[in-house]
């Protein structure tokens, strides 16, 4: 579990992004490990994808 633990601390370092991750339950460390990086994928996969409801660019200009 020492190398998973790195690899999200390392993301989060170089991402400079805040990630919580909770495990509510399991006792195998291969399908906990298992489940969070899906849960992961998914999450960075959501919030990197085109909203499709959006139309042009996303600008404040002569709003602010």
């Amino acid at each position: 579990m020492d190398l998973f633990r790195e690899f999200f601390q390392g993301f989060v370092n170089h991402a400079l992004v805040t990630l919580h991750i909770d495990n509510l339950r399991g006792r195998n460390a291969h399908h906990i490990a298992e489940t969070v990086f899906k849960a992961f994928g998914r999450a960075l996969r959501m919030a990197v994808e085109p909203d499709p409801r959006a139309i042009g660019v996303p600008s404040t200009k002569g709003i602010l």
